[in-house]
């Protein structure tokens, strides 16, 4: 055990945040702390690193175990550039490093004692420089900076003139670089894409140490956590198993705790109604026992009412009006920002009734996407054309369709004005809103209580054709469940952007990715993406990254496939944007035993292949680090370190093997993937 939390409880202006909870982290477990916002989540955090003091209970760590802490935001004061703020965390190294050239700089002239002291020093440093994993600090530093989304021309550039999110994504690789014992992240992966979350995922999975970890995002808990604390009504508690363990263990406990309740309201009804009836007899005896009931009633634990899902937001999206089948039509859409190409010939369509999911990782123009969908931004090139009745709702992250200057009750009734008072509160009653909150000011509102306005508008708009950018964000995972039920259960049309992969596989019938300034798209949810991602680049964009022209040929790609048409749903996944034939579903369908075969032998290949490497390296591996034991072993001969020449061969040698192996561990590490 390195970390061992005890019955803390903490209050601000007498209201209790946390109430009394425990639990403790093991050596190399991952835990998240999972709640609603406000629930104390950070609290706990702050309580745990001694940023805040706890009422009562105490924080014990393990002796000698060290640990990092990342906060939500970072505000990273430094003129470096990112690959020096990183390497900052490695300048022991850096400096040892150093030492070791200069050592054998002064080696060269220097005889006797002198020489014999200097041996001495470079073997120290070397074993100290090896055991620190000097020779791949380089490595590490760069594959971090990848991991984490940034591209080689970025690591130029000058801390000071990062985003908030990007400067939180060089504090968390400073973080992971120095690889303390316990590893604390409040959430992590706010400002990651999501080929950098998956990443961070294979890294924190793999780390050779504990993580914990406060975060919204399921799909993320599911890969990573093997326990759960909540933090719910002030009460920690612990459950084993990853999120989605938790959730149906939390399930059972409520269905549990809601049968003693209303076991215990109605004995406890019972009861009153015996020691009334008793009462009523105005006899001594009767009045007597009718005490003693009460005495015993006094002595009952009343349970409390435990809070459900029901007591929360209620959303119901109902179309007024059905559109046709054609929602929308793209054809030949480019966008580019100045010298900064976004996309260009993106050819899609959209049916009714499907529920669309947009990815691609930061800056491929999503949200841009979104926007000249809506009206909002213009095109460079292309047309985008609706069918008949569509009536657009929009929901934007940045909530420009709210106004800061207004009421709650005013963004809703100047909208809508047929709504009366009654009708109004009741619809911000349902977003959580009631009694005087409704005469909030909208720009005095959370990111998180905008996003529920902004809800709350679209739920009572016309809309059948829903277009949403990051629906979740800001959202407790609580709200982002009911969210999910309300989208699943809409029987319109739904096209929108997120991040949030347990949303996206709970929410979307198809995927469309935007990456390589085209798109590609997946019949199925983010699961069915994930399982065959890798395949479809590779066969589309080839090993160069290029639109693989063999693949697509020269005709133009028409949508034929969806919820809606005419043709085969069970399509597998197809190019719909560029230059290119159409990958559709009934070309799909006929093929599809050919293909299931072909792909499962060449999948067999592929595992063949990627073992033979694997052998292959482990063995070299095995060679090299035999021969550096053996040279570590002739520098420790005296007579090695009179001769000058053959010191020098042998440390050069040293040098060029650690060389080698550093690229072998990072060739390992990939062939384990």
């Amino acid at each position: 055990m390195i970390l061992n939390v005890h019955n803390i409880c903490k209050s601000f202006d007498g209201k209790d945040i946390l109430s009394g909870g425990s639990f403790h982290i093991e050596n190399n477990e991952k835990a998240a702390i999972v709640g609603i916002n406000g629930a104390g989540k950070t609290t706990l955090l702050k309580i745990i690193i001694g940023e805040l003091s706890a009422d009562d209970g105490e924080v014990t760590f393990s002796k000698d175990v060290t640990w990092g802490y990342l906060a939500q935001n970072q505000n990273i004061t430094s003129e470096n550039t990112i690959y020096d703020e990183l390497a900052e965390v490695k300048k022991d190294v850096i400096a040892l490093e150093q030492n070791i050239r200069n050592a054998e700089e002064q080696m060269k002239h220097a005889t006797g004692t002198e020489l014999e002291q200097l041996m001495d020093r470079y073997t120290r440093m070397n074993e100290e420089f090896q055991r620190a994993s000097g020779y791949a600090w380089k490595s590490e530093v760069t594959g971090i900076a990848k991991g984490l989304g940034f591209l080689d021309e970025e690591l130029d550039k000058k801390i000071s003139t990062l985003s908030g999110g990007q400067k939180t994504r060089v504090a968390l690789g400073k973080l992971l670089l120095q690889k303390p014992d316990l590893i604390i992240l409040d959430e992590p992966t706010n400002h990651l894409d999501m080929s950098s979350i998956r990443w961070l995922e294979n890294y924190l999975l793999n780390y050779k140490g504990s993580v914990l970890i406060v975060s919204h995002d399921r799909y993320f808990l599911d890969k990573i956590a093997g326990k759960i604390i909540e933090v719910e009504n002030t009460r920690i508690s612990s459950f084993t198993g990853n999120y989605s363990d938790y959730a149906v263990k939390k399930e059972q406990l409520r269905v549990s705790q809601w049968n003693a309740y209303i076991k215990q309201q109605a004995e406890i009804k019972h009861q009153e109604e015996v020691i009334a009836k008793l009462k009523s007899f105005n006899r001594e005896k009767s009045i007597k026992r009718a005490e003693s009931r009460e005495k015993m009633l006094d002595k009952i634990e009343v349970l409390d009412k435990p809070v459900t899902i029901d007591d929360r937001m209620k959303i119901s999206l109902k179309p007024s009006c059905e559109s046709g089948n054609d929602v929308l039509e793209a054809e030949g859409l480019s966008k580019s920002f100045g010298n900064e190409h976004l996309f260009s010939g993106l050819n899609f369509s959209i049916k009714k009734g499907e529920h669309v999911a947009i990815i691609g990782d930061n800056g491929t123009g999503k949200t841009t996407l979104l926007k000249i969908i809506n009206g909002i931004e213009t095109l460079d090139g292309g047309t985008i054309d609706f069918g008949v009745k569509v009536h657009i709702g929009y929901y934007d992250q940045e909530h420009h369709v709210l106004h800061d200057e207004k009421t709650l009750f005013d963004e809703i009734s100047d909208d809508y004005p047929a709504l009366n008072n009654t009708e109004i509160r009741n619809t911000l009653a349902a977003f959580l809103f009631t009694g005087d909150d409704v005469f909030k000011r909208i720009g005095d509102l959370s990111g998180g209580e905008k996003g529920r306005v902004s809800l709350a508008k679209l739920m009572l708009s016309d809309a059948n054709f829903l277009i949403l950018d990051e629906p979740t964000n800001h959202l407790d995972i609580t709200s982002k469940e009911i969210l999910e039920t309300a989208i699943s259960g809409y029987e319109g049309t739904v096209l929108y952007v997120s991040h949030d992969r347990y949303f996206i596989n709970r929410t979307a019938t198809r995927i469309l990715d935007l990456t390589h300034g085209q798109m590609v798209n997946y019949i199925g949810n983010y699961d069915y993406y994930i399982e065959h991602v890798d395949e479809q680049m590779q066969r589309l964009f080839g090993s160069s990254g290029n639109l693989d022209s063999a693949t697509l040929g020269s005709g133009s790609y028409k949508y034929a496939t969806g919820v809606s048409s005419d043709s085969d749903a069970s399509t597998d996944s197809a190019v719909v944007s560029g230059d290119g034939n159409s990958l559709d579903g009934s070309t799909a369908s006929a093929a599809s035993g050919a293909d299931d075969w072909k792909a499962q032998k060449e999948a067999q290949a592929k595992k063949r292949k990627m073992e033979a490497a694997l052998k292959k390296c482990e063995e070299e591996i095995a060679r090299l680090e035999e021969r550096d034991g053996e040279i570590t072993q002739a520098l420790s001969d005296p007579s090695v370190g009179t001769d000058l020449a053959k010191l020098r061969k042998l440390t050069d040698e040293q040098t060029e093997i650690q060389d080698k192996l550093s690229a072998l561990y990072d060739e390992w590490e990939e062939l384990q993937v």
